[in-house]
Parts: C-alpha cells; structure tokens; sequence
C-alpha cells in the first residue's frame, strides 16, 4: 500500500551541482543562526553597557520575532513573485545593513530598532531555501537536502561561542558585530555569482536537470506569475493549515533553546559566560546530526518506494517520541546528564523540521511554495512571540524551567496528529485549484 517502485531509482553518473547549491544554502543557514545567537551570548556585556533590564531583554526578544513574523509572510510573497536569486539577495542585503549596524548603536531603543530590521531581513532566509531546493531537487531527495541546510541552524550557536566571545575580548562586541555583517556581505556576493535556476546554470549536465525535473509534476507545472496566487485562496486548504499549525506549535520550541537555554543552563547548573560555551556547542553538535538524520531517514524511504506520506510522518512521529524526556530535564542534577537529554530533544527537533519544511513542496505546486512557506513561517513565529511571553511569566512566577518543558515535551505529539488530521494522504493541490477565481 505504501509502495512507489517508481521512486526507486540511482543517481550514478548524473552529476551533483545541486549539492553545490546545498552547501551555500547551508552556509547561509549558519550565519543567519551566529547572528541571531550572538545577542544571548553577549547578553551579560551588553546589558553591563546599555544597562539593560530582563524587561528590556525580552522586549528585544520579542520584536525581533514580531518583525520574523511580518517578514516571513512578506518574503514568501516576494520570493514568489520575483524568484530566489533576487528575493533572497533583497533579504540578505537587508540582513546585512542591520547585522552591521548592531555595532553601531549607543542605546536600548536604537538595539531593538536594529535587532527588529535583522529579523525582517534573516525571515527571507528559510522560504528562499525551501523554495530553491524544490528548484533544485527531486522529491525523493528534498528532505535530504533540506536535512543539509537546515543544520546550519545548529552550526550558527556552535560557531557563536568560539568566535563571538574571541573577537569581543579582542576588538570589543561592536567589532563582533561588524566582523559577521561582513561576512553576511561576502556570502551575498557569492550567491549573485553563482545561483541560477537549474535549467539556466551552466553548471548543470543535461542528465542532472533530468534528474531534477524527474518528478511528474515538475515538467507539467505552468510558470504562472505568483500575482495570481491569493494568500487568502491558500488559506482555504487544509494543506495549507497542516504546515502553517505544525510549524506554529514546534518552531517555538526552538526559540526556546536558542534565547533561553544558555539561561537555564546558568540558573540550574551555575555556569555563566565562561563556562557554557562545551554544554552548548554539545547541544548543538547533537542537533546537526538529527537534522542530517532526519532528512536522510525520510528520503531513504522514498528512494526504496515508501509514499512521501508514509516517510514524512512515520519519521516525524519517531521525533515527536524521541522529544519527551525533556520534561524530567529540570530534575536532572548531573550537567552531562541534562545536556544529553536536552540534546537528543534538539536533535529531534531538527530531524522534524528536515521534514515538516519539505511539506510546502509535497503540497503545493512551486509558484505557491514560497508563500505556504511564509504563511507557515509567520505562524512560527507568533507562536515564538507567545512562548516567549509565557516563558517569562512562568519564571518570574514559579522560578522553574519544568512547565515550559512540559510544553517542550508535548508539542510535537500534538503537531502530528494536527498535520495527519488535516492532510491524512499529503495529498497535491492541484495547480488550477490554486488558481481559480
């Protein structure tokens, strides 16, 4: 029932550009992720400087990830509209301006109004990715690639804590701040080198963009301008609400380890500045091995015929199971102990998002994936912006990480069984069902 003989198949002799395109994808992935984690680790020197409150923290927090919101809705749009390679150059200039003009800045207000433009210029980042790998690779090898991409989420805060806190001693946070931005500008200037559609790229063999175009729908999908295309039209498929409450109940989650994790680790463990730099990087080695992981489980079982549905959600349910013993993490005395069972949650967390983020290009046909992919993105982050409300409550009230770990340990159990509800075969929308008036 669940076999596709005809996704079994062999890549040998085809050519492998497309992993090329991967690999910047994934380094982008990973700057994007330094930027964002670079405000938790200096946390302690810039509220020593700017004299920041907890308050002012998470307001800064909490702005960063409305104007995530606004913009992820926006770029999916733009995305559409004006393809990857300008969409995502417009987001990583933007991205780029706001990273360098963090060491710039001389007050609390002026560190939001930075932090606010970093968020709506980075919220390019995820539907510029998914909606080049749909470009770029068949079916059968998008969660793979995904997987690749998506682990630069961890690369970023394991890079964070060996070079951010250097340059700081060294130079001062401003220099910090500076020294990334420019990279984000060198990394933007490769991309406009060397991106291209797949059938444009001189770099691709005849044999590879067969391989590419493989699918069915791939040769048979019109290139209708994504004006057409209605954001309300979207909102009336259950598809479309599969992926957008997945990621809405998970993507939270991860907020959670990146801008609060370094805090637990400190309020229960005691370690501080000098100190949580190995638990961290530990954490998020194990992160980049699930989202690899991941990625590679779902796409071995397309290329042995399994249905996407059948891969997707079969390893997406083994992530929700393996996220659960986080809720017993504040009770674990032992740093190691803790760091392990917070890393495997991690670790999970990304092997699911390998595959939830390939759900757009499952369901949708390509015009309308970049926009799935910000509807989907901007319900990530609200549901961000409440965690982050609720974590606050919760630790100014109960003193404890053990209610928002219960949170933690549930939400991708309810996730799948929103997803399996609304979508029970994955099925495609039809191209002309998106269109019609």
């Amino acid at each position: 029932m669940n076999q596709r003989p005809d996704l079994v198949y062999s890549t040998k002799g085809i050519g492998r550009y497309r992993w090329v395109i991967c690999a910047l994808l994934f380094i982008a992935i990973g700057i994007n992720y330094i930027d964002r984690q670079m405000i938790g680790i200096l946390k302690p020197t810039l509220q020593d400087e700017l004299k920041w409150t907890e308050i002012d923290y998470a307001h800064i927090v909490f702005w960063f990830q409305c104007f995530y919101a606004v913009g992820f809705l926006t770029f999916g749009r733009i995305i559409d509209a004006v393809g990857v390679r300008i969409g995502y150059a417009v987001a990583f200039t933007i991205w780029t301006v706001a990273s360098i003009g963090h060491g710039l800045i001389h007050s609390v207000t002026q560190f939001a109004i930075a932090r606010s433009v970093l968020g709506f210029g980075e919220s390019g980042s995820f539907p510029a990715s998914l909606k080049a790998v749909s470009e770029w690779f068949p079916q059968k090898e998008r969660a793979q690639a995904v997987g690749i991409f998506n682990a630069g989420t961890a690369l970023g805060p394991i890079v964070t804590p060996l070079v951010v806190p250097a340059i700081t001693l060294a130079f001062g946070w401003r220099a910090a701040f500076i020294s990334i931005g420019i990279i984000t500008a060198l990394w933007l200037i490769a991309w406009m080198i060397i991106y291209r559609r797949p059938q444009e790229h001189p770099r691709v063999s005849p044999a590879e963009l067969a391989h590419i175009q493989s699918d069915d729908t791939t040769a048979t999908e019109t290139t209708t301008p994504a004006a057409k295309i209605s954001w309300f039209k979207l909102l009336t498929f259950p598809q479309t609400w599969a992926y957008a409450l997945g990621k809405f109940l998970t993507d939270p989650i991860w907020w959670l380890y990146l801008f609060w994790l370094p805090d637990f680790l400190h309020k229960r463990h005691g370690l501080d500045l000098k100190t949580f730099g190995p638990p961290l990087i530990a954490i998020y080695i194990l992160a980049d091995v699930g989202s690899i992981f991941g990625g590679w489980a779902s796409s071995k079982q397309l290329q042995a015929g399994r249905t996407p549905n059948a891969a997707r959600k079969s390893t997406m349910l083994m992530c929700a199971l393996l996220v659960t013993p986080i809720v017993a993490a504040q009770f674990v005395g032992n740093l190691w102990g803790a760091v392990a069972i917070i890393g495997l949650a991690a670790a999970s967390h990304q092997a699911w998002s390998a595959n939830l983020m390939t759900l757009p290009s499952d369901l949708f046909p390509k015009q309308a994936v970049a926009s799935v992919i910000g509807i989907g993105g901007m319900a990530g982050a609200i549901g961000g912006m409440l965690m982050t409300t609720y974590n606050g409550y919760i630790l100014e009230l109960f003193k404890s990480y053990q209610p928002i770990f219960i949170v933690a340990g549930s939400a991708y159990l309810i996730a799948i069984l929103v997803i399996h509800t609304l979508a029970p075969r994955l099925e495609k929308v039809p191209e002309e069902k998106i269109l019609k008036n």
